[in-house]
């Protein structure tokens, strides 16, 4: 692929980034459905995604006035869309109010603790929404197939896992659990784009790559993780991710439908005139301002 071509394709994912964006915002502007509904056949992808980053916004708000806490783990094969769904869940909401928790590899000082330990500091305050890209599942996923930790350490996790999350629920934390499912021939395809896109490179990781030669090893881990994990109380909710588009819209809607939320409408809010005191601000010339090459 020439260098040109591949300049190209990178503007074309910005830009088409940003078409988005714009399209978005011009539709919450005019959007005023309050409820989630079935949509349309024939329906538009921007005008869904607008309408239920709109019902986010909502969905945001009842969190925070009425203190729940709500914690959505993100799981899945490597490249299976998790990002996607995640910038577009986090895009038109509040960073005080939904964060977002991406942990890396462990300190010394983290693997001599509880495994649990560093993911409970991360777990949602009242009035929060937690997303975690990634979680304690590692030592179901990664860490187990790579031998990251022993069998001893693997099993044990299997066992208190439940009774883990049960205790969060009983406190009463709202736990979603989303398993996002992706193909071999989708994986590959979305592979070798990170690896000739600049825009993605960064996302392709050792590991990535890694989970090519043990595709086999992760499926039997992934069955085993849902055989002791995916229990009634906490169960685990998979979107078929083979197209992102597709898997964005239908896993926002799921989550809205989670939580009860009301329709929560702004109130009108007047501005108020502008202060009017005499006060000499120092000179324009004092001040380092960025050129404007643009």
């Amino acid at each position: 692929m020439s260098k040109k071509h591949k300049q190209r394709k990178a503007g074309g994912e910005l830009a088409r980034n940003a078409k988005e964006t714009a399209k978005i915002e011009q539709y919450w502007r005019l959007l005023g459905r309050a409820k989630p509904r079935k949509p349309p056949k024939e329906y538009e992808h921007v005008e869904e995604l607008a309408h239920l980053q709109l019902e986010l916004i909502k969905f945001q708000e009842w969190v925070h006035m009425q203190g729940l806490r709500v914690c959505i783990l993100f799981e899945g094969r490597d490249a299976a869309g998790k990002g996607g769904v995640i910038k577009r869940i986090t895009q038109s909401l509040n960073p005080r109010v939904c964060r977002v928790v991406a942990l890396g590899t462990p300190t010394e000082k983290e693997r001599g603790q509880w495994y649990f330990q560093r993911y409970v500091a991360e777990l949602p305050s009242r009035g929060e929404i937690v997303l975690f890209d990634r979680s304690w599942y590692n030592r179901a996923g990664v860490e187990h197939v790579m031998g990251f930790c022993t069998e001893e350490e693997y099993r044990e996790f299997l066992r208190s896992c439940p009774l883990f999350e049960k205790m969060l629920i009983r406190s009463g934390i709202i736990l979603i659990k989303y398993w996002f499912s992706v193909n071999d021939e989708e994986q590959e395809k979305r592979f070798q784009e990170r690896m000739t896109n600049p825009i993605k490179r960064w996302k392709l990781s050792p590991m990535d790559i890694q989970s090519r030669r043990h595709w086999v090893d992760y499926s039997r881990a992934k069955d085993e993780m849902f055989a002791n994990t995916d229990t009634r109380k906490s169960p685990w909710y998979v979107v078929n991710a083979d197209n992102k588009k597709r898997a964005r819209l239908n896993c926002i809607c799921h989550l809205l439908k989670q939580v009860p939320y009301h329709d929560m409408t702004p109130v009108t809010v007047d501005l108020p005139p502008r202060q009017s005191v005499k006060y000499k601000r120092p000179k324009m010339s004092s001040q380092h301002f960025v050129p404007e090459i643009y």
